[in-house]
């Protein structure tokens, strides 16, 4: 790889890398440029640990020929004998590079170098990917030309490393923005902050389904229990319902202490009420199942739990509401109310699934009319109603 190829691959990388858009599209870019350009590499890796909740970090696997394969691991990995074994890890810690030939009896300290060995790899190069928070994160590269790289190709390696550390950043970074917005506000919504949608007043009109539970005697339960003890309650009980709405097409907005805020959009062009209100119940018969089968040690006793979820649908207005500059991406509007009311008539006839008529009109089937109630805020009453199969709580 002579001065000039170099120049211009580092010229690309400094110029924003731009492929196909994708990050596996990236990592096959970079590879197979540095093969035209005469790097004899056979696999490469790139590493990055990422801010999310669940997953400690990602991968992205090169190989000649074939897709870059796209991985991801979670906080247990760092606990792993396979990881604490690995030269990555001396990359991460310290930020030195390891260098690691097969034919080396001192590489064999890294188990990962026998497996190497077995496919012929003759060669094996990781190198630190600092980003400019003070983040090591790393990089491999292996080969199986005759007697390993040459001087020549591990400084070519070397030297496009920072500007290949600046190009992951930004990738990452945009990566890990879109991540936090989807865990905190939810993907429909950080897909429009994403896009520019973050002005305060910045909102929309639209048709939904909308969701509003919460957990049946949780002040008694707060006062009872260690705050911490709460806390892993709400959490689990929570599972119990987010993965069978978003399951079903819903989209979780906001956790009010233990209610839950979530809307279903209806396409108005397509006209796929009927099918969304269908997916609604059919994720609060899951979450119904799963919330009465949750079970909380607490000492000497177990913890059973009841909760209540009201279903509706209407137009709502969806945006950036909020003061000065500290905005909520949410849902308003007289159908949000609404749900709110029937939610708290729920708990009152000690129902756990209740509808408005609205809703059950057009989910039609398995309801029983529960009667007319007067609404708070409301001039007019609304009627409710109640799952056949389900018997109101003693």
């Amino acid at each position: 790889m002579n001065a000039s190829q170099l120049q211009e691959l580092t010229d690309w990388l400094i110029g924003g890398a731009v492929s196909g858009g994708t990050s596996p599209r990236l990592m096959a870019d970079i590879c197979e440029r540095l093969v035209q350009a005469g790097l004899p590499l056979w696999r490469c890796g790139i590493f990055v640990r990422t801010l999310h909740p669940d997953v400690y970090g990602r991968n992205f696997v090169w190989r000649p020929g074939a897709e870059v394969e796209v991985g991801t691991v979670d906080y247990k990995i760092t606990e792993s004998p396979d990881f604490r074994a690995s030269p990555l890890i001396i990359v991460f810690q310290q930020g030195k590079e390891v260098r690691a030939r097969t034919d080396d009896p001192a590489s064999d300290r890294f188990p990962i170098i026998a497996d190497l060995r077995a496919d012929g790899v003759t060669d094996y190069l990781a190198l630190p990917l600092p980003f400019t928070d003070g983040v090591v994160n790393g990089s491999s590269w292996t080969t199986k030309q005759p007697g390993g790289f040459t001087d020549e190709q591990v400084a070519a390696l070397r030297a496009m490393a920072r500007p290949l550390a600046r190009v992951c950043e930004i990738v990452n970074l945009r990566r890990q923005a879109s991540s936090l917005l989807d865990t905190y506000v939810g993907n429909r919504a950080g897909e429009r902050i994403m896009g520019g949608q973050i002005r305060r007043g910045h909102t929309e009109s639209m048709n939904a389904g909308i969701w509003l539970s919460d957990l049946r005697g949780f002040t008694a339960l707060s006062d009872r229990l260690p705050a911490e003890t709460v806390v892993e309650i709400l959490n689990q009980y929570f599972d119990c319902q987010v993965a069978s709405i978003r399951a079903h097409g819903g989209e979780v907005l906001k956790y009010m202490g233990d209610g839950l805020l979530a809307v279903f959009p209806i396409d108005e062009y397509v006209g796929d009420s009927e099918q969304v209100c269908a997916h609604m119940l059919e994720a609060a018969n899951e979450s119904r199942a799963s919330v009465a089968g949750m079970q909380f040690p607490v000492g000497d006793t177990v913890e059973r739990f009841r909760f209540g979820v009201a279903l509706h649908v209407g137009r709502i207005l969806y945006g950036n509401i909020g003061g000065g500059n500290r905005l909520d991406f949410t849902c308003i509007g007289p159908a949000v109310n609404l749900a709110a009311r029937l939610e708290k008539i729920a708990s009152k006839l000690r129902r756990i699934v209740v509808a408005s008529e609205g809703f059950a009109g057009i989910c039609r089937g398995g309801w029983s009319d529960l009667g007319e109630f007067p609404i708070a805020g409301f001039s007019k009453a609304e009627r409710v109603y109640g799952l056949v199969d389900e018997t109101p709580a003693a």
